[in-house]
Protein backbone atom coordinates (compact mmCIF):
# COMPACT_ATOMS: atom_id res chain seq x y z
CA UNK A 1 0.00 0.00 0.00
CA UNK A 2 1.61 3.37 -1.10
CA UNK A 3 -0.07 6.47 -0.16
CA UNK A 4 1.17 9.82 -1.34
CA UNK A 5 0.48 13.37 0.25
CA UNK A 6 1.11 16.64 -0.50
CA UNK A 7 0.76 20.29 -0.52
CA UNK A 8 -0.03 21.28 -3.94
CA UNK A 9 -0.48 25.20 -3.33
CA UNK A 10 -4.12 25.25 -5.59
CA UNK A 11 -1.51 23.40 -8.57
CA UNK A 12 0.96 26.16 -8.81
CA UNK A 13 4.60 25.43 -9.68
CA UNK A 14 7.93 27.21 -8.29
CA UNK A 15 7.65 28.95 -12.14
CA UNK A 16 4.11 30.78 -11.39
CA UNK A 17 2.09 27.88 -13.53
CA UNK A 18 -1.56 26.05 -12.14
CA UNK A 19 -1.36 23.21 -13.69
CA UNK A 20 -3.56 20.13 -12.31
CA UNK A 21 -2.34 17.97 -14.66
CA UNK A 22 1.39 18.43 -13.92
CA UNK A 23 0.34 17.74 -9.81
CA UNK A 24 -0.68 14.53 -11.26
CA UNK A 25 1.88 13.45 -13.59
CA UNK A 26 4.98 14.17 -10.77
CA UNK A 27 2.95 12.04 -7.95
CA UNK A 28 2.55 9.26 -10.94
CA UNK A 29 6.21 9.46 -11.24
CA UNK A 30 6.98 9.52 -7.58
CA UNK A 31 4.87 6.86 -6.82
CA UNK A 32 2.71 3.99 -7.92
CA UNK A 33 0.51 5.17 -5.32
CA UNK A 34 -2.25 3.73 -4.56
CA UNK A 35 -3.95 6.86 -2.15
CA UNK A 36 -3.19 10.30 -3.11
CA UNK A 37 -3.68 12.85 -0.42
CA UNK A 38 -3.62 16.56 -1.16
CA UNK A 39 -4.12 19.96 0.17
CA UNK A 40 -4.70 23.31 -0.84
CA UNK A 41 -7.14 22.45 -3.52
CA UNK A 42 -8.88 25.08 -5.44
CA UNK A 43 -12.22 25.52 -7.48
CA UNK A 44 -13.57 28.77 -8.93
CA UNK A 45 -10.80 31.00 -7.19
CA UNK A 46 -9.59 33.02 -10.59
CA UNK A 47 -8.10 35.85 -8.09
CA UNK A 48 -5.24 32.88 -6.41
CA UNK A 49 -2.41 33.63 -8.64
CA UNK A 50 -1.87 32.13 -11.65
CA UNK A 51 -5.76 30.45 -11.50
CA UNK A 52 -8.32 30.78 -13.87
CA UNK A 53 -10.38 29.87 -11.19
CA UNK A 54 -10.60 26.43 -12.49
CA UNK A 55 -12.48 23.19 -10.50
CA UNK A 56 -9.13 21.63 -9.67
CA UNK A 57 -10.97 19.34 -7.66
CA UNK A 58 -13.08 17.97 -10.88
CA UNK A 59 -9.51 18.15 -12.69
CA UNK A 60 -7.46 16.34 -10.63
CA UNK A 61 -10.30 13.42 -10.72
CA UNK A 62 -10.58 13.33 -14.25
CA UNK A 63 -6.62 12.56 -14.46
CA UNK A 64 -7.52 9.62 -12.17
CA UNK A 65 -10.32 7.90 -13.55
CA UNK A 66 -9.33 4.12 -11.61
CA UNK A 67 -9.64 6.56 -8.38
CA UNK A 68 -12.46 7.13 -5.88
CA UNK A 69 -12.12 11.19 -5.69
CA UNK A 70 -13.22 12.61 -2.38
CA UNK A 71 -13.54 16.40 -1.58
CA UNK A 72 -13.01 18.24 1.65
CA UNK A 73 -14.13 21.60 1.18
CA UNK A 74 -12.92 23.77 4.32
CA UNK A 75 -13.71 27.26 2.91
CA UNK A 76 -16.78 27.34 0.94
CA UNK A 77 -17.70 31.38 0.05
CA UNK A 78 -20.20 32.92 -2.25
CA UNK A 79 -18.51 34.33 -5.90
CA UNK A 80 -19.83 37.68 -6.98
CA UNK A 81 -21.90 35.84 -9.76
CA UNK A 82 -23.41 33.77 -7.08
CA UNK A 83 -21.45 30.34 -7.86
CA UNK A 84 -19.65 28.90 -5.05
CA UNK A 85 -15.84 29.20 -4.40
CA UNK A 86 -14.06 26.26 -2.19
CA UNK A 87 -10.82 25.19 -1.08
CA UNK A 88 -9.51 22.61 0.75
CA UNK A 89 -8.01 19.04 0.77
CA UNK A 90 -9.00 15.71 -1.48
CA UNK A 91 -8.06 12.19 -1.04
CA UNK A 92 -7.78 10.00 -4.17
CA UNK A 93 -7.98 6.06 -4.10
CA UNK A 94 -7.83 2.87 -5.84
CA UNK A 95 -8.85 1.24 -2.89
CA UNK A 96 -12.72 0.53 -2.17
CA UNK A 97 -13.87 4.18 -0.21
CA UNK A 98 -16.38 2.54 2.52
CA UNK A 99 -17.28 5.89 4.48
CA UNK A 100 -15.69 9.42 3.98
CA UNK A 101 -15.96 12.10 7.17
CA UNK A 102 -15.44 15.28 6.85
CA UNK A 103 -14.47 17.08 10.20
CA UNK A 104 -14.36 20.90 10.40
CA UNK A 105 -11.53 22.27 12.76
CA UNK A 106 -12.26 24.47 15.28
CA UNK A 107 -11.84 28.25 14.09
CA UNK A 108 -11.32 30.04 17.41
CA UNK A 109 -11.41 33.99 16.74
CA UNK A 110 -7.74 35.06 16.70
CA UNK A 111 -7.88 38.95 16.06
CA UNK A 112 -4.44 39.92 15.50
CA UNK A 113 -3.71 37.10 12.66
CA UNK A 114 -5.56 36.50 9.06
CA UNK A 115 -6.97 32.68 9.20
CA UNK A 116 -9.15 30.47 7.09
CA UNK A 117 -11.69 28.03 8.24
CA UNK A 118 -9.66 24.33 8.18
CA UNK A 119 -10.85 20.62 8.32
CA UNK A 120 -10.02 16.93 8.20
CA UNK A 121 -11.07 15.08 5.81
CA UNK A 122 -11.21 11.04 6.49
CA UNK A 123 -11.74 7.79 4.44
CA UNK A 124 -12.47 4.41 5.53
CA UNK A 125 -10.61 2.27 3.11
CA UNK A 126 -10.60 -1.43 2.17
CA UNK A 127 -7.06 -2.49 1.95
CA UNK A 128 -5.24 -5.40 1.12
CA UNK A 129 -4.47 -6.05 4.58
CA UNK A 130 -8.06 -4.81 6.33
CA UNK A 131 -9.50 -1.64 6.72
CA UNK A 132 -7.47 1.54 7.39
CA UNK A 133 -8.49 4.97 7.95
CA UNK A 134 -6.63 7.52 5.96
CA UNK A 135 -6.82 10.71 6.92
CA UNK A 136 -5.60 14.08 5.60
CA UNK A 137 -5.22 18.00 6.92
CA UNK A 138 -4.20 21.30 6.83
CA UNK A 139 -3.63 23.00 9.93
CA UNK A 140 -3.75 27.00 10.18
CA UNK A 141 -0.01 28.64 9.44
CA UNK A 142 -0.86 32.29 10.98
CA UNK A 143 -2.45 31.43 14.38
CA UNK A 144 -0.46 29.42 17.03
CA UNK A 145 -4.30 29.54 18.63
CA UNK A 146 -5.79 27.98 16.19
CA UNK A 147 -3.45 25.45 15.50
CA UNK A 148 -3.47 24.15 18.97
CA UNK A 149 -7.20 23.77 18.94
CA UNK A 150 -6.65 21.89 15.92
CA UNK A 151 -4.01 19.34 16.79
CA UNK A 152 -6.59 18.54 19.77
CA UNK A 153 -9.90 18.29 17.30
CA UNK A 154 -7.32 15.99 15.04
CA UNK A 155 -6.74 13.60 18.14
CA UNK A 156 -10.61 13.85 19.45
CA UNK A 157 -11.40 12.54 15.91
CA UNK A 158 -8.95 9.87 16.02
CA UNK A 159 -10.07 9.18 19.88
CA UNK A 160 -14.19 9.18 18.14
CA UNK A 161 -13.64 6.67 15.38
CA UNK A 162 -11.49 4.23 17.86
CA UNK A 163 -14.82 4.33 20.85
CA UNK A 164 -16.90 3.37 16.94
CA UNK A 165 -14.37 0.34 16.61
CA UNK A 166 -14.01 -0.91 20.31
CA UNK A 167 -17.49 -0.60 21.32
CA UNK A 168 -20.35 -0.46 18.90
CA UNK A 169 -22.46 -3.39 19.30
CA UNK A 170 -25.48 -2.54 17.16
CA UNK A 171 -24.92 -2.97 13.11
CA UNK A 172 -28.27 -1.58 11.20
CA UNK A 173 -28.67 -3.71 8.12
CA UNK A 174 -30.39 -1.06 6.32
CA UNK A 175 -29.79 0.16 3.04
CA UNK A 176 -30.47 3.78 4.19
CA UNK A 177 -27.85 6.54 6.09
CA UNK A 178 -27.87 4.55 9.35
CA UNK A 179 -26.35 1.46 7.63
CA UNK A 180 -23.79 -0.17 9.87
CA UNK A 181 -19.96 0.45 8.31
CA UNK A 182 -17.34 -1.74 10.17
CA UNK A 183 -14.81 0.41 11.91
CA UNK A 184 -11.25 0.76 12.67
CA UNK A 185 -8.32 1.90 15.21
CA UNK A 186 -5.52 1.51 12.36
CA UNK A 187 -5.21 4.97 10.63
CA UNK A 188 -2.61 7.01 9.07
CA UNK A 189 -2.67 10.29 9.30
CA UNK A 190 -1.20 12.71 6.65
CA UNK A 191 -1.15 16.75 5.51
CA UNK A 192 0.42 19.83 6.01
CA UNK A 193 0.48 20.51 9.99
CA UNK A 194 2.50 24.08 9.64
CA UNK A 195 4.60 23.11 12.79
CA UNK A 196 7.91 21.77 12.47
CA UNK A 197 9.24 18.54 14.08
CA UNK A 198 10.44 20.50 17.43
CA UNK A 199 7.19 21.87 18.20
CA UNK A 200 5.44 20.95 21.17
CA UNK A 201 2.23 19.99 18.83
CA UNK A 202 3.92 17.56 17.20
CA UNK A 203 4.72 15.48 19.61
CA UNK A 204 1.70 16.15 21.25
CA UNK A 205 -0.21 14.71 18.22
CA UNK A 206 1.78 11.24 19.01
CA UNK A 207 0.63 11.65 22.70
CA UNK A 208 -1.17 8.25 24.08
CA UNK A 209 -4.79 8.00 24.64
CA UNK A 210 -5.98 6.99 27.97
CA UNK A 211 -8.41 4.41 26.77
CA UNK A 212 -7.68 1.19 26.44
CA UNK A 213 -7.34 -0.36 22.62
CA UNK A 214 -6.58 3.05 21.33
CA UNK A 215 -3.48 3.45 19.48
CA UNK A 216 -1.54 6.72 19.48
CA UNK A 217 0.04 8.07 16.83
CA UNK A 218 3.65 8.17 15.69
CA UNK A 219 5.78 10.15 13.09
CA UNK A 220 6.34 7.28 10.48
CA UNK A 221 9.74 8.85 9.58
CA UNK A 222 11.24 8.76 13.05
CA UNK A 223 10.18 5.08 13.30
CA UNK A 224 11.81 4.28 9.78
CA UNK A 225 14.68 6.68 10.26
CA UNK A 226 15.65 6.97 14.46
CA UNK A 227 17.99 9.61 14.66
CA UNK A 228 17.66 11.19 11.20
CA UNK A 229 16.03 14.26 10.68
CA UNK A 230 13.07 14.28 7.92
CA UNK A 231 14.37 16.51 5.13
CA UNK A 232 12.67 19.68 4.46
CA UNK A 233 9.00 20.08 2.75
CA UNK A 234 8.91 23.56 1.84
CA UNK A 235 11.30 26.35 1.10
CA UNK A 236 13.00 23.64 -1.29
CA UNK A 237 12.87 25.34 -4.61
CA UNK A 238 10.63 28.58 -3.93
CA UNK A 239 12.85 30.56 -1.52
CA UNK A 240 10.79 33.66 -2.66
CA UNK A 241 7.65 32.68 -0.27
CA UNK A 242 10.41 30.72 2.07
CA UNK A 243 13.62 31.82 2.94
CA UNK A 244 14.66 28.44 4.46
CA UNK A 245 13.77 25.42 3.80
CA UNK A 246 12.06 23.10 6.66
CA UNK A 247 9.82 20.32 7.34
CA UNK A 248 6.18 20.75 8.57
CA UNK A 249 4.76 17.97 6.27
CA UNK A 250 4.47 14.41 8.01
CA UNK A 251 2.35 11.21 7.99
CA UNK A 252 1.47 9.57 11.02
CA UNK A 253 0.96 6.04 11.80
CA UNK A 254 -1.00 4.28 14.48
CA UNK A 255 0.93 1.52 16.73
CA UNK A 256 -0.35 -1.17 14.99
CA UNK A 257 0.76 -0.61 12.08
CA UNK A 258 4.58 -0.36 13.00
CA UNK A 259 5.14 -3.85 11.71
CA UNK A 260 3.75 -2.89 8.01
CA UNK A 261 5.68 0.05 7.89
CA UNK A 262 8.75 -0.51 4.66
CA UNK A 263 9.66 2.98 3.52
CA UNK A 264 8.65 6.46 3.75
CA UNK A 265 10.40 9.00 1.49
CA UNK A 266 10.10 12.67 0.09
CA UNK A 267 11.24 14.13 -3.20
CA UNK A 268 12.88 16.35 -3.11
CA UNK A 269 13.42 17.47 -6.96
CA UNK A 270 9.74 18.16 -8.13
CA UNK A 271 9.00 22.05 -8.51
CA UNK A 272 5.32 21.51 -8.83
CA UNK A 273 4.59 22.99 -6.04
CA UNK A 274 6.05 25.41 -3.12
CA UNK A 275 5.99 21.95 -1.21
CA UNK A 276 7.63 18.60 -1.73
CA UNK A 277 4.96 15.21 -1.55
CA UNK A 278 6.25 11.98 0.79
CA UNK A 279 5.65 8.70 -0.05
CA UNK A 280 4.66 5.81 2.57
CA UNK A 281 4.75 2.27 2.17
CA UNK A 282 3.10 -0.17 3.95
CA UNK A 283 2.85 -3.98 3.80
Amino acid sequence: MQIVTWNVQWCRGCDGRVDPARIVAEARAFADFDVLCLQEVAGNFPALPGSGGEDQFALLAAQLPGYTAVRGIAVDTAAPDGTRRSFGNMILSRYPVLQAVRVQLPWPSDPDVRSMPRMLLEVLLQTPFGLVRVMTTHLEYYSAAQRQAQVEAVRSRHAEACEHALRDRFRDESNGPFHSVEQTVSAVLTGDFNLRPTDPLHARLGAAFEAAGMPAFDDAWAQLHPGVPQPPTTGVHDRDQWPEPFACDFIFTTRDLHDRLRALEVDATTQASDHQPLRLELG
